[in-house]
């Protein structure tokens, strides 16, 4: 979820303290997993990913929808709106969050194959815990799997019943619990890791303390764990003074209490044994048949001192898990170092990307700069871990974006603000491809969130979050449009080709060392030329990458940099001499 990516002053003078008494905190100490470095991420939204299972769907009560409710068409377009929908209200955001598409745990274990053809390493799920919404962040459960994403829902919700959810000793392993756990199985099998969401510093207002709350509010046992303003007060029965503080403002999404830097005690408690459960689900000490790690949501929005203390439990549990922290800014760094997180979603790489090789708004030197202060800015061996990414859950689609040349990364991305909706024209695919080949080749660990391999294109949440497109499925063709602006008819279907290009760059560098694990250095930027020149250099292996962002032909001369006369594109076969080597308009080699 996007938060305003500045820390508080408390949090600041949490870290100040902390490097202060500890040796670790704002040290260059790093360590991270072997296999995390150089690997392919694939996000997941799970309810948009694929419907596996037709007999699990939610209904209305749970969907929270309006009279008329039903499951929206997989393949219907996006912005035509149902009769539900149109009855409703004439505002398409409205109510686009009420739909539902029946995506769950079954449907992506139908297409673990599917990834692994893909070339992918690991999958991060966005949260999978029970809760309403269709995103999840607003969690009724952290110790179940969400009702809807397995076989038996109604089975379930009599397991939530039989349960102190208070208590981990009571807890049952319900239908949608036991799924998750075969897809754990299933995703190992194939040599995919498997992390999940993890939001700790809210719930959503079904949330079983919280309910308990508002039914006994000062007497409530779990009057501590959230932030509350007042209570209601039983001596005027026509008002309800009950309030609370809810994240960025929404009530739906009470915030937890800290002290001290960290949540409180009973609320740490609850935490880590939702962190037990999934990290080692039969308890035996083997955390084989577990999760591989952790995603943070709004990381900076919690305390030093709770990370601490959960990343001590996490590295007991498994050495070899991973934690990766949602920070967009350069804060990030003081989250890395020392010990706490192994990683973060790297959103400052999709800024320097964007910016030159969509945007075209800053030279090859800032370009350069920028990707070498993000390597600068983290501990030795941190960059072959960070999570580089393009597009996810909180932004428009890659795809989109070239179709937007200019837009800001966050804030204008949204129809109301002029964005456009249409499919991306062949010149457009292009820069979609530029940037994959630089992501792909760039030092870290490169991840794609869900359909930007199809073809799929979008405009920030909601519009990012549509349902995958898959080759088996017939999509009708996208001509409406939200405010009701003319638009092109775009086709959407599965895109063979944008696909096979994907597969073709994850395959050479799954099977490259200088690419997964090779140091990056630039060897050229000219700024009047728009062309990027860098290595990626291993024992015994060297590959030159080549980024012609200009709309010419350009002619680059490897000559000086490596004694071979002659190199080839490992991309489609193709030699060139090393003194003569012309990259198309648009473009980029990848050359060994």
């Amino acid at each position: 979820m996007i938060h305003n990516g500045l820390l508080s002053l408390s949090v600041i003078l949490l870290i100040i303290t902390q490097a202060c008494t500890s040796p670790e905190i704002g040290s260059d100490s790093y360590n991270a997993p072997e296999w995390a470095e150089g690997i392919v991420w694939y996000q997941i939204f799970p309810e948009r990913f694929r419907d596996g299972d037709p007999g699990n769907q939610p209904d209305r009560k749970r969907a929270r929808g309006p009279e008329g409710w039903e499951i929206t068409e997989w393949t219907q377009d996006w912005y035509k709106r149902d009769l539900w929908e149109r009855e409703h209200t004439d505002d398409f955001y409205a109510v686009v969050r009420e739909r539902r598409y029946g995506g769950d745990l079954q449907g992506v274990i139908d297409k673990l194959d599917y990834l692994k053809e893909l070339g992918l390493g690991a999958i991060y799920f966005n949260p999978v815990f029970d809760a309403q919404s269709m995103h999840k962040y607003d969690a009724s459960y952290y110790h179940h799997i969400d009702r809807n994403f397995g076989p038996d829902p109604d089975g379930d919700v009599g397991r939530f019943k039989a349960e102190d959810p208070a208590d981990a000793s009571t807890w049952e392993w319900t239908s949608a619990d036991s799924l998750f756990l075969q897809l754990i199985d299933e995703a190992h099998d194939r040599d995919l890791k498997v992390i999940i969401d993890g939001v700790w510093n809210h719930t959503g207002t079904e949330f079983w303390a919280f309910q308990d709350l508002v039914e006994n509010q000062e007497e409530s046992a779990y009057k501590d764990w959230y932030v509350v303003n007042s209570f209601d007060d039983p001596a005027t029965p026509d008002t309800n003074e009950f309030d609370y503080e809810g994240w960025w403002g929404f009530k739906g999404l009470p915030v937890f209490q800290e002290e001290n830097g960290t949540l409180v005690k009973p609320i740490r408690n609850h935490i880590f044994a939702v962190t037990r459960r999934w990290m080692d689900p039969n308890g035996d000490g083997d955390p084989s048949d577990g999760i591989d790690g952790w995603r943070l949501d709004v990381a900076e929005e919690l305390g030093i001192n709770f990370w601490i203390e959960w990343h001590e439990l996490v590295r007991n549990l498994n050495p070899e898990a991973v934690t990766v922290a949602e920070i967009w800014t350069e804060n990030a760094k003081e989250y890395i170092s020392g010990g706490l997180f192994t990683t973060v979603m790297n959103y400052r790489f999709a800024y320097a990307a964007k910016d030159f090789l969509i945007d075209d708004k800053i030279n090859t030197e800032e370009f350069a700069d920028r990707l070498i202060q993000i390597e600068k800015d983290y501990p030795k061996g941190a960059g072959y871990v960070l999570q580089n990414l393009m597009d996810s859950h909180d932004t428009a689609r890659l795809a989109s974006f070239t179709v937007n040349q200019g837009v800001e990364y966050e804030g204008e991305s949204h129809p109301r603000d002029g964005f456009k909706v249409r499919k991306p024209n062949e010149k457009e695919r292009k820069l979609q491809k530029l940037v994959a080949l630089f992501q792909f080749s760039w030092k870290g660990a490169p991840m794609i969130y869900y359909g930007t391999e199809s073809g799929m294109w979008g405009a920030d949440d909601p519009d990012d979050r549509k349902p995958m497109v898959w080759e088996d499925m017939e999509y009708e063709p996208e001509t409406h449009h939200p405010f009701g602006d003319d638009r092109p008819a775009d086709s959407n279907n599965f895109d063979l080709e944008l696909f096979e290009y994907y597969k073709k760059l994850i395959e050479l560098r799954n099977s490259s060392d200088a690419l997964k694990y090779g140091e990056a250095k630039i060897l050229f930027d000219d700024p009047e030329k728009k062309l990027v020149i860098f290595v990626r250099k291993s024992a015994g292996e060297e590959i030159i990458v080549i980024l012609n962002r200009s709309e010419f032909e350009q002619e680059a001369d490897l000559s000086e940099y490596i004694k071979e006369k002659s190199v080839e594109n490992i991309i489609d076969g193709i030699s060139y001499t090393t003194s003569s080597i012309k990259i198309k308009p648009i473009s980029g080699l990848i050359l060994k």
